[in-house]
């Protein structure tokens, strides 16, 4: 799966998926970086087939009203280590990956992933 993470996390979020094997892409290696607007990431994200995941409810809100980007993930962790996000993250890729295959938006907690169809 082809992956574009949000300035809010950490470039390393990136590592983790590469590690897993899928393609992924952090803010900070776009022409303008983290300053790369909210409407470039969707509009980078939906003409390349990525994922936004994002801590951003301002993605969630396009999501629903405009169908764009057109497959979102959001990180609802609140304030999280790397080390806890990265064990988080980790543990759930493999259904994050399954669930992608049918659903457009997913939404991970500390507790909890849910899944959108």
């Amino acid at each position: 799966m082809k992956f574009l993470v949000d300035a809010q996390l950490p470039r390393r979020f990136c590592d983790w998926l590469r590690e897993s094997g899928h393609d992924a892409l952090h803010t900070l290696e776009l022409e303008l970086g983290n300053k790369t607007t909210d409407s470039e990431i969707t509009r980078i994200a939906d003409r390349d087939g990525r994922i936004v995941v994002t801590k951003d409810d301002d993605f969630v809100q396009s999501f629903l009203l405009r169908n764009t980007p057109q497959r979102l993930m959001l990180v609802a962790s609140g304030n999280i280590g790397n080390a806890e996000l990265e064990r988080l993250i980790i543990d759930a890729l493999p259904t994050i990956i399954e669930a992608f295959e049918a659903a457009h938006y997913i939404e991970i907690g500390r507790n909890s992933l849910i899944i959108h169809e």
